[in-house]
């Protein structure tokens, strides 16, 4: 990469409020790989939002905001939310000052993810009737094949998902309004009533979100899952039968193995390109 001596700095915001997750140790080995590939100097900060409620500055060039357990709804008015509000508020503030500056690139997952569409209010986020919880396709809206982030994957591609909650209900008018696109919706299910979620956002250009976790590790979360305490969770939880569709789709590289080779290094190439053209 041209310019690749000068560091980059990136702040992941923890959002896992000290649960056992995969998510911390994967965005991790992402950042070091992409590091070592590109021969890249960058450097990165970890924050615990829910606990601690630290928030980074604005001296940091891009900044992975992770999933996180619990409801996206009950921390409303909580003092950590307002914390991270304001950060973002701060980003968004920042980032509509004069042209000639460098800006700050933001990618939301799962529970940020949440966070960041009650935030700019662009459709209803509602819990779901069941757990959502395991591989599955997600569906790429007419010019989503566009969004850098999403270059090189398939429609429909492959992704973990785990939650309890969800984004429906978008408010077309506001999205447009905002200059925002909505990327990627979940499965059609004609035999479901159910409103499809939106899995995907491009809220400014800026800043993007993925309800799914496109960091998932297909290796260690094969591990993670073949643990017999992990094992038996899933099996209580969900099944036999969702457990063994789990691992067999883990075990497929068109699947998980190519979102995560693809959506998160996308988002820090694209940024990293950007911030060198100022």
């Amino acid at each position: 990469m041209e310019g690749a001596n000068k560091m980059i700095r990136v702040a992941i915001l923890d959002l896992y409020e000290g649960v056992e997750n995969q998510g911390m140790r994967c965005i991790r080995e992402i950042l070091n790989l992409y590091s070592a590939e590109n021969q890249l100097d960058l450097h990165w900060d970890e924050f615990e939002v829910r606990i601690q409620k630290k928030v980074p500055d604005l001296s940091y060039d891009l900044y992975i905001s992770s999933g996180g357990p619990g409801s996206p709804l009950d921390s409303e008015g909580s003092e950590w939310e307002k914390v991270y509000f304001d950060w973002l508020s701060s980003v968004e503030a920042y980032n509509q000052r004069s042209i000639d500056h460098r800006k700050k690139y933001v990618f939301f997952i799962c529970h940020s993810y949440q966070l960041a569409c009650r935030h700019y209010k662009v459709g209803k986020v509602a819990k779901r009737k069941s757990t959502a919880f395991g591989v599955f396709p997600i569906h790429m809206l007419p010019g989503a094949q566009k969004e850098v982030v999403f270059q090189n994957l398939k429609d429909p591609f492959y992704s973990v998902d785990s939650r309890d909650y969800q984004v429906i209900e978008p408010d077309h008018s506001l999205i447009r309004q905002m200059g925002a696109k909505i990327l990627a919706i979940e499965k059609e299910r004609p035999h479901v009533p159910f409103e499809r979620a939106m899995m995907a956002i491009r809220f400014n250009d800026f800043m993007v979100g993925t309800q799914f976790h496109p960091e998932a590790d297909p290796v260690g979360m094969s591990m993670y899952l073949q643990r017999e305490d992990k094992k038996k969770t899933v099996i209580d939880n969900h099944g036999a039968a969702k457990w063994a569709s789990m691992i067999e789709h883990l075990n497929d590289p068109d699947k998980i193995r190519w979102t995560y080779s693809q959506v998160l290094p996308n988002f820090i190439t694209d940024s990293i390109s950007k911030l060198r053209e100022n």
